[in-house]
């Protein structure tokens, strides 16, 4: 009976000692506890400077993990695991991950700095009313070039990447969404359509340009076009601007006929373990000179209307990357189209990759 006794003591104890251990734990900033978030970001897409303002001014330890895909982000905050608190999937993954009722409603009394944005990039068709997501960068796709490299050529329409001249010059971005979106914005479709006979004439559109595609990669055509050897790229805004930082011959234009309108978006996972951490996180990235110090770093453009005052006015006039009424009114967001849709994308767009070789 004495074993007895003396046993049941032991795993008392054993349990209020793993009970106190877990307490200090989620006092002082292990993973999932109050004084600890973890944030599943882009790679290089916040200011390092601002996670650590963050620890200092709130008390909580960032723990800072990166993605380089929406498709793997989804994954992997699917699967569990890790209990991510803030994530910044792209538009049509917000309305995906929505459907698969993996992220939490936000709470607006804690997100009082929700007044900076810019009501233009609220209550979009990804996300009715904001209810799980708010803006954190947004962007355009269009053309990058470097005039020295070329005779004249300028690029008003998509129309003109087809130009006979330009036989091995243009890199695309290995992205269905946005080559295939390039085709049917050329053709005068929507970036979302799901006319398979659209679909059709945009990928044989697309083939008759193979002759001037020199590759379809990452993010190397950056480099590409910073070092000379490509003279024009399909690519997104943000990356745009960096081409342009390092190599002041770089230009950037979006055609006339239309393009895409992206959104990087903050929302909370529903698996996150520190709910008060996360909306304090997204609070403090909305402050205006938080948000100003960000996309000075970052070098998108910023949903923050109240952060423009803190910014170099050379940035915010610049058309190319804060483009007027008229120029967003032919830009279109992606919508989700659904896995069998995406799927026949992806398939249009490797059907395109295999004709060029």
């Amino acid at each position: 009976m004495k074993e007895i006794v003396r046993g049941a003591a032991v795993i008392i104890l054993v349990s209020a000692i793993l009970l106190f251990v877990n307490a200090k734990l989620n006092e002082g900033g292990g993973s999932g506890g109050k004084n600890t978030i973890t944030v599943y970001n882009w790679g290089e897409y916040i200011d390092p400077d601002l996670l650590k303002q963050f620890e200092q001014e709130t008390g909580i330890k960032v723990i800072y993990e990166t993605f380089d895909s929406n498709e793997g982000m989804m994954g992997k905050i699917e699967q569990g695991g890790t209990s991510y608190d803030i994530s910044m999937p792209s538009e049509y993954m917000v309305e995906m991950m929505t459907e698969k009722d993996l992220l939490l409603p936000l709470d607006y009394s804690k997100i009082p700095n929700v007044k900076n944005i810019d009501p233009y990039f609220l209550d979009l068709p990804f996300d009715p009313g904001n209810e799980y997501s708010l803006p954190y960068f947004w962007g355009t796709v269009g053309i990058a070039f470097n005039p020295t490299l070329l005779d004249g050529q300028t690029f008003e329409s998509w129309d003109k990447l087809w130009d006979p001249s330009l036989t091995q010059q243009v890199v695309l971005v290995d992205s269905a969404r946005e080559t295939i979106g390039m085709g049917l914005n050329s053709l005068g479709y929507s970036l979302n359509s799901t006319n398979l006979d659209e679909l059709r004439q945009a990928t044989d559109k697309l083939k008759k340009l193979s002759p001037n595609v020199k590759a379809v990669i990452g993010d190397e055509v950056t480099q590409l076009m910073v070092n000379g050897e490509a003279a024009i790229s399909l690519t997104w805004s943000g990356q745009a601007a960096d081409m342009m930082y390092e190599n002041e011959d770089i230009d950037y234009i979006v055609p006339e006929e239309g393009s895409n309108l992206w959104f990087d978006n903050m929302v909370i996972p529903r698996t996150a373990s520190n709910i008060e951490g996360a909306h304090a996180f997204i609070n403090f990235m909305l402050d205006a000179e938080v948000a100003a110090q960000n996309a000075d770093y970052v070098g998108y453009s910023t949903p923050n209307m109240a952060a423009l005052e803190f910014m170099d006015p050379e940035v915010i006039e610049d058309e190319r990357f804060y483009p007027d009424e008229e120029t967003r009114s032919h830009l279109e967001v992606y919508r989700n189209l659904g896995l069998e849709m995406l799927g026949h994308y992806n398939e249009l767009f490797l059907e395109f990759k295999m004709d060029m070789k």
